[in-house]
Order: structure tokens, then sequence, then C-alpha cells
């Protein structure tokens, strides 16, 4: 093969960076929301337009080449550059009136944003928000992505990439039907929740992955066979007594208005919580916005939430690659 001097799509290239971080032609399709046969013909496209034979195939795999090693730095230059060129152009185009795609988990965004994006619109009149729900994880690819300029969760990964700033560590509360033996108790020990049966939502959610580890440390019972879609579905397996639960302090701030249905505990001397972060990208052009947004936010959360939270104060800062 020769380099034909023609130049690569941006989505050809885009290919080749999701291939090359996958090693696996199914997954990355998967993940570009394209099929694997038109995946495998860009990128065959692209090494006979560049010349090049990017990826060693087998069997039992896919590897880069070395020339795909040496290409894959300047590639990713690339798609950060054209990410840059759009934030800006798009920030351009909309004048003073700017909407920002922001990302939030299901678990926390119907039980925070009601409280702070009607106040943060009377501070800033001129941004609006597109917001959609997703698990932490698939928001953080997301917004490496660009398909989100700003996602409020709790970061399960690291990566040089984003900015972080720490909001608030929200409790997480356990909760039994209001006719349990521990019932009627302001805190319970560890040892008394020991084998009790413990519902909790599916494992796509980073809740169910933190309740894991408490089970896991108390001795309790997480039930696989009753795993809820959302935190009412869990409330309502709880109140029909089949079993007990830990549930977001937001959540019950928000939405147990009949506290007798179900009794709301803590761990004795074992607090437990969840810290949230809003995140941006460290080369998106609106950083300076972000950053005005997260203390805005804080000190809306600070007015309105100081009984449901606890405000964490931290300087924003890029997270170190593992």
């Amino acid at each position: 093969m020769q380099f034909n001097g023609k130049t690569p799509s941006i989505n050809q290239i885009r290919y080749f960076v999701a291939v090359a971080k996958y090693l696996s032609f199914r997954q990355a399709a998967g993940i570009l929301g394209i099929s694997q046969p038109t995946l495998t013909s860009q990128i065959s496209a692209l090494e006979n337009l560049l010349g090049l034979t990017l990826f060693e195939r087998s069997r039992t795999g896919t590897l880069l080449s070395p020339q795909g090693k040496a290409l894959l730095d300047a590639a990713e230059e690339v798609l950060q550059a054209s990410q840059r060129f759009s934030e800006v152009a798009r920030d351009l185009s909309e004048g003073e009136v700017v909407t920002y795609r922001l990302g939030i988990p299901p678990t926390l965004g119907p039980y925070l944003l009601p409280f702070v994006l009607p106040d943060l619109h009377k501070r800033k009149p001129g941004l609006r928000f597109y917001v959609r729900e997703g698990a932490p994880n698939a928001l953080q690819h997301g917004l490496l992505r660009g398909e989100y300029d700003l996602i409020l969760s709790p970061l399960s990964g690291e990566n040089s990439q984003l900015i972080t700033q720490p909001l608030f560590k929200e409790p997480l509360k356990f909760v039994t039907p209001s006719d349990h033996k521990l019932s009627g108790k302001a805190y319970v020990k560890p040892e008394e929740i020991s084998g009790e049966k413990v519902l909790t939502l599916e494992d796509r959610h980073h809740f169910h992955h933190q309740v894991q580890r408490i089970c896991d440390e108390i001795g309790a019972d997480l039930q696989r066979d009753y795993e809820g879609t959302s935190l009412d579905t869990l409330r309502q397996m709880v109140v029909m007594g089949m079993g007990v639960a830990f549930l977001p302090g937001l959540y019950i701030h928000s939405e147990l208005h009949k506290p007798e249905a179900l009794h709301v505990c803590e761990i004795a001397d074992m607090p437990i919580e969840r810290q949230h972060s809003l995140a941006w990208r460290n080369t998106a052009p609106g950083r300076k916005t972000f950053r005005e947004i997260s203390i805005i936010i804080k000190e809306i959360i600070e007015t309105r939430l100081s009984d449901a939270v606890t405000i964490v104060s931290a300087a924003p800062s890029p997270l170190p690659k593992r």
C-alpha cells in the first residue's frame, strides 16, 4: 500500500481511535453506534488511504500495529481540536444565551435539580440546560466524547482530561418497613443488620455497587433476585416487606411524604455517604463559566438543602491518570 495524499475524514479518525482504545471491532462499533461491518469497512478504507496497516487481526483478537501506535497520539489530538472547534463555534453562534448539555444520574437528578435550576436561572438568566440522565460511567464516557458539556455525578474513574469540582456529600439512610424489628430506632448497630435481606437497584447503577460494598462490610445479604429499576420501585418493595434498603438522603428529603410507611434511620458509628461533583473537560471553552456555575450551585444547595446534604469545600483540579 502507498499513501495517496488524500486527507482522512474526522469520522475515520474517530473510528481508528475507538478501535485502538478497545482493541475490539465489536465493542468499538457498539460504543460508536454503528454496525461492525460498517466499522470494518471504514478502517479498511482508512488503511488504504494512508497506505498503512493500522491493526493486526487474528482469531485471538485485535492489536495495534507499530504504525498504528505511531499515529494514535496525533489522531487523538485531531479529535480534540475538532471538538474544541465545534464548541467554540457553538458558543459564538448562540451569543448571550448559551445552552449547555448536562448529564446526571437518575438517582440524583429528579431530587436535586428542582431545588437548583430555578435559582440558578434567576442568577444566570442567559444560561439554559439540556438535561439527560444516565449511569455515571456512561456520563463520564459521554463527557469525554463531547456528548455532554457538564456532568454532575459521583465519578467512579480518574482522567486527566477532566476537571472536577466536588459539590456536596449526600448521606445514605437505612430504611425498614414500619413493622420491622429494627423500626423505631434512630441508630442501628452494624451487627444488627448482619443477615438482613437488603434490596437495591440494578447493577447498571453506581448506587448498586456502593450498597454492595456496604453489605459486604457489615455482613448483610444483598438480594439479587429483587433488584429495583428506580428508587420509587425500591421504596415500594421495602413497604411491601420484601426486605430492607439504603436510600439516598435527597430522595428521602424530596419524596418521602409519608414517613409512617417506612422507618428511616442510620448505622451507628458508620456514616455512609456518596460525594457528588460537577465535571467538565479541561479543554472546554466554557470552563471559566463552569467554575462559576459550580460555585453558584454550591451556594444554592447550602441555602436550600443544608438539612439534607453536606457541602464540600475544595478547589477544582485535574484528576491524575492512574
